[in-house]
């Protein structure tokens, strides 16, 4: 059974079809058994939107309907994902990207990112 957890930018890149995201990976999500989007990227978006640091092609407010029709889970943050962030060592800095990792290991999920700081964890990381 094929398994993923989108990472923040993979997910942006998904819902508005940018050409940063290879067609092999479009493909990867749109045949995988369960694809999951954490939470913590949903708190992330909206954080960086209000700072400044993001733009969206479409409102944030869409993104909600826009994962409901979708085929993609909302995979919410759970205690023994804060004792994983907890244990983890620091080779990521990143507070979303070490959730992201945590619920990877905690839940047995491959990570599609090209944040290849993944690689210092007990995670698969999926790129091109």
């Amino acid at each position: 059974m094929s398994a993923f957890l989108l990472d923040t930018h993979t997910f942006i890149w998904l819902t508005e079809n940018d050409s940063n995201l290879p067609d092999n990976l479009r493909i990867t999500i749109d045949t995988a058994d369960l694809v999951y989007f954490s939470i913590v990227s949903l708190w992330e978006i909206a954080i960086k939107l209000k700072l400044g640091k993001l733009f969206l092609q479409q409102s944030y407010e869409t993104i909600g309907s826009a994962i409901d029709v979708s085929d993609i889970l909302i995979l919410p943050i759970a205690f023994a994902d804060t004792v994983q962030v907890r244990n983890l060592p620091l080779h990521h800095s990143d507070p979303f990207d070490r959730m992201l990792i945590s619920q990877a290991i905690n839940h047995s999920l491959a990570i599609i990112s090209t944040d290849k700081k993944f690689d210092a964890y007990s995670v698969q990381r999926v790129w091109a």
